[in-house]
């Protein structure tokens, strides 16, 4: 069953958090992820005002997005992102809608 990656971001250095954004997408479709949606225009519809980016990424399962995240690969990505950019990320399991 795909899992999800929900990353909520606030960039504070663009240019190293620039440095970040051309190293993961590689990372990203080594363990069978895809982005869904990744933009800064967010429109909040209810609850808190959303202030930062929104990224979401599509993996086949939660074992694959996991093996991802603790990945060398994206080990050495996400340390560009820290000290670039503060926010959370959440790893949710898919559902079948059928």
């Amino acid at each position: 069953m795909s899992a999800y990656v929900v990353a909520r971001v606030r960039v504070t250095d663009p240019h190293q958090y620039s440095q970040y954004t051309q190293v993961t997408p590689e990372t990203i479709a080594k363990y069978g992820g895809r982005f869904i949606a990744r933009s800064p225009h967010v429109e909040t519809l209810e609850g808190e005002t959303e202030m930062g980016r929104v990224v979401i990424l599509e993996f086949p399962s939660v074992e694959r997005a996991k093996e991802w995240y603790h990945s060398p690969e994206y080990t050495e990505a996400r340390d560009l992102r820290t000290g670039a950019s503060e926010g959370t990320l959440i790893l949710v399991e898919g559902c079948d809608v059928s």
